[in-house]
């Protein structure tokens, strides 16, 4: 069965980021434009739908546009935007473990794996992190070292130092 998606871009503080969607929810946020994040992410989407249509821009994506918005001119701390994570079983406990973590505040990536009583799994933990799907909306920024220093995050430190300081009302953001 053949399945629409939609593909957009949109332009941050923090840079251009690519959102693919379905018909119904959100699928993937990505850090870039479209032309260089769209081969990947077509490449993705194979994997979980047969047989994907790709449509450039679309009403679906729309309100996730409106809510990043918001988000980034501080008038949202948090999302109402569906979505579905498409991963293991391990990856979607801790994707599920992010949309925990309040806004403006952190955890480190031994937290989780407490929380998830896996306290051994760290390193795995940190792996899950990194394969989040939906950037910002599931707050994988929010994850830091034990230390409490800022480690690993795939688009970059300087995001998610932006992101973590913008949640602390220490970054104005400008669209």
């Amino acid at each position: 069965m053949k399945k629409m998606l939609f593909l957009d871009e949109m332009e941050t503080p923090i840079g251009p980021i690519t959102i693919l969607s379905s018909e119904t929810a959100l699928l993937y946020i990505e850090f870039g434009t479209r032309a260089e994040r769209e081969s990947y992410l077509k490449g993705w989407a194979k994997k979980y739908f047969p047989a994907p249509i790709f449509q450039h821009k679309g009403e679906p994506v729309m309100e996730v546009k409106r809510q990043l918005s918001e988000y980034f001119e501080g008038k949202r701390n948090s999302f109402t935007i569906p979505f579905q994570f498409y991963g293991t079983d391990f990856q979607k406990k801790i994707w599920n473990c992010l949309l925990t973590i309040p806004y403006g505040e952190t955890c480190s990536y031994k937290d989780i794996a407490d929380k998830i009583q896996a306290p051994k799994a760290v390193r795995a933990v940190g792996g899950a992190v990194n394969r989040n799907p939906i950037s910002i909306i599931a707050p994988c920024h929010r994850v830091i070292g034990k230390s409490g220093k800022l480690v690993g995050y795939n688009g970059g430190l300087e995001k998610k130092e932006f992101l973590l300081d913008h949640e602390r009302g220490q970054q104005v953001m400008e669209m």
